[in-house]
C-alpha cells in the first residue's frame, strides 16, 4: 500500500532539514577560517571541511532520498501539492540528480583543495607573486573542470561553462550572459562618455583623509544600525576580502579597514549587510525547506548593490549620514561639504579593483572575469596565460595598466575557492538592481526623503515582501518577471545611472 503523500513529503523535509544544518555548520567553520582561526589551522581544517562536505553529500545522495522522490513524483495525489511543495520537491530533485553524479573522492577533493588554494592566494597576493600561486590554482580548475564535464551532462547545458554558471544562476547560459552583457557595455560606455566630457573633476582626496580604524569601526555601527543589522542574529568581524555568511537567525558579515580608505569599509559593510538581510528575512515558514533560500547569486547581488549603492551611495543618504561621521572622526572630515562629499564617493573613474570601482565601470571588471573564465573552460587559455591576459584586457576595456598580480589576476577570492561562474551575478544583480528600483519607485515615489530623515524602514520592507520573502519560490528569472513584470532588461538600470550621475557630472 502506497503511503500518503504528505507522509513521504515529510520525510523528504526531514532528511532537508539535516542537510540545510550541515551545510550552515560548514559556512561557520569557513567564516571561522577567515577571520579567526590561527595559521596552523589550515590543514586540520581542510581536513573537517572535507569530511563534512563528504557527509553531506552522502546524506544528499542516498538511496532512501531517491525513493522518496520517485514515490513522491508518481504519486496519484501530486497533483495535491501546492506550489511551495511543489517547488521543493523540483529543487530536491535538481540537487539530488546533480550531486549524485558526483563521485565522492571528487568532492573531498574539491572541499580539501579550496582551503590549500584560499591559503597560497593570501600568501601569493601578500608576496605579489602568481607563481606562488599558479600550481594550487591550477589544480583547482582542474578539479571544477571535472565537476562541470559531468554536470554538463546532468543539467543538460551545452557546455561545461554554462552547467558552472547554472550552479549561480539557474538556467542561464554563457551565450546569454554576452549578449546581456554586450549591450551593458554599450550602455555603460554612453554613460561613461558623458562623464568624461562633463569637465568635472571630484575631489577625491575627502575620501583619502585619514581616520582611525577605531573611528572607522564606529562608522560601520552607524551603518549596521541604518539598515537594521544587528547583533541578536548577526556579528562584523575583519578579513582580507570583505563576505557574509549564514542561515536565518545566524548570519555574519566581515570588512576591511584601510587607514586612508574610510568610505571602502562603510560601503562594503553596508554591501555586506544587504546580503545579510535577504538571508535573515527568508520565510520563516520555509526555514530548512529548499524553498527557504535565495533565488540565486544573481538576486543576492541585486539586494547588496541595491542598499550599498542605490540606497547607499544616494545623496539623501550621504546627506543624512555625513554629521554622524563627521561626529565619530574627531575632526578627520572637517570642512567637508554635502555637494563635495556626494561627488568624491559617487566618483567615477577606470580603475585596477572590482571592489573599489564605482557603479558606472564596475560592470566591465565583471565583464572582464567572465570572457576569461568562459574562455578558460573552453580551453582557449591556459592557466600560464591568466596574468598576461588579465592585463590586457584591463587595458582594452578600461584602459588601465595594472602593476603588479596581486591588484591583477590575484585580486579576487573567487578562483581559489573554486567559484568559477559565480562573476557573471553580480553584474546580473545590477541589472536585476535597476528593474527593482522601477518597480519600487511606481509605490514608494518619496523613498529617499525617508532615507535623507535616516528611515531606511520603507525600502527594506519592500524589498522583504516582494524579493526576500519569495525565497526560492521562482527560479531568478521567473522572479524579476514576478516583481516587475518584465523580462530581464538592461534599461532600468542604465536610465537609473544616467539620471544620478547627470545630476553629479552636470553634464
Amino acid at each position: 500500500m502506497t503511503a500518503p503523500i504528505l507522509e513521504i513529503y515529510g520525510d523528504l523535509l526531514t532528511r532537508s532539514k539535516k542537510l540545510v544544518v550541515l551545510s550552515s555548520a560548514i559556512g561557520i567553520l569557513h567564516w571561522d577560517m577567515e577571520t579567526k582561526m590561527p595559521e596552523r589551522g589550515l590543514e586540520q581544517r581542510s581536513e573537517q571541511l572535507a569530511v563534512l562536505d563528504v557527509i553531506a553529500h552522502q546524506e544528499l545522495v542516498d538511496l532512501e532520498v531517491a525513493k522518496m522522490l520517485d514515490a513522491i513524483e508518481a504519486h496519484k495525489d501530486l497533483g495535491s501539492l501546492d506550489q511551495a511543495k511543489r517547488r521543493n520537491v523540483h529543487l530536491f530533485r535538481k540537487a539530488y540528480d546533480e550531486s549524485a553524479r558526483l563521485p565522492e573522492s571528487l568532492v573531498a577533493d574539491l572541499s580539501r583543495q579550496s582551503a590549500l588554494t584560499v591559503a597560497a592566494w593570501k600568501k601569493a597576493k601578500g608576496a605579489q607573486d602568481f607563481n606562488l600561486y599558479r600550481s594550487e590554482l591550477a589544480r583547482m580548475i582542474e578539479l571544477r573542470a571535472q565537476a562541470a564535464d559531468i554536470m554538463m551532462q546532468v543539467k543538460g547545458t551545452r557546455t561545461p561553462y554554462d552547467a558552472l554558471l547554472d550552479s549561480y544562476e539557474p538556467g542561464m547560459t554563457a551565450d546569454r550572459v554576452t549578449e546581456v552583457f554586450d549591450g551593458m557595455r554599450r550602455g555603460l560606455k554612453k554613460v561613461l562618455d558623458k562623464i568624461e566630457g562633463s569637465g568635472f573633476e571630484p575631489d577625491v582626496s575627502i575620501t583619502e583623509r585619514r581616520v582611525p580604524i577605531d573611528a572607522q569601526r564606529r562608522i560601520s555601527d552607524l551603518a549596521m544600525e541604518f539598515v537594521g543589522y544587528g547583533p541578536e542574529g548577526g556579528r562584523l568581524d575583519e578579513t582580507e576580502h570583505p563576505f557574509s555568511t549564514g542561515y536565518y537567525d545566524d548570519v555574519r558579515i566581515t570588512t576591511h579597514y584601510f587607514e586612508d580608505r574610510y568610505t571602502s569599509s562603510l560601503f562594503s559593510v553596508l554591501h555586506e549587510a544587504g546580503h545579510a538581510l535577504y538571508e535573515q528575512n527568508q520565510p520563516p515558514a520555509w526555514k530548512y525547506q529548499p524553498i527557504g533560500a535565495a533565488a540565486s547569486y544573481g538576486i543576492h547581488e541585486s539586494q547588496s548593490r541595491f542598499v550599498e549603492n542605490i540606497v547607499g551611495r544616494s545623496p539623501e543618504f550621504l546627506r543624512y549620514m555625513l554629521p554622524r561621521l563627521c561626529s565619530v572622526t574627531n575632526g578627520a572630515l572637517e570642512g567637508v561639504g554635502l555637494e563635495q562629499f556626494v561627488a568624491a564617493v559617487n566618483l567615477v573613474e577606470p580603475s585596477r579593483i572590482r571592489i573599489e570601482a564605482d557603479e558606472v565601470t564596475y560592470g566591465m571588471h565583471v565583464i572582464i572575469r567572465f570572457e576569461i573564465e568562459r574562455d578558460l573552460f573552453s580551453g582557449r587559455i591556459g592557466v600560464d596565460e591568466l596574468p598576461q591576459v588579465w592585463n590586457q584586457k584591463y587595458k582594452d576595456y578600461l584602459g588601465v595598466d595594472v602593476r603588479h598580480d596581486s591588484e591583477g589576476v590575484m585580486q579576487d577570492t573567487h578562483w581559489a575557492s573554486g567559484y568559477f561562474g559565480y562573476f557573471p551575478s553580480y553584474a546580473l544583480g545590477n541589472i536585476y538592481g535597476g528593474m527593482f528600483l522601477d518597480k519600487m519607485e511606481q509605490t514608494l515615489p518619496d523613498w529617499k526623503r525617508g532615507v535623507e530623515a535616516g528611515d531606511f524602514a520603507p525600502v527594506k520592507n519592500w524589498l522583504v515582501e516582494n524579493v526576500h520573502r519569495r525565497g526560492n519560490l521562482y527560479d531568478p528569472a521567473d522572479l524579476v518577471k514576478t516583481v516587475t513584470g518584465k523580462d530581464l532588461d538592461i534599461g532600468p538600470f542604465l536610465k537609473y545611472l544616467d539620471a544620478k550621475f547627470s545630476a553629479i557630472y552636470g553634464y
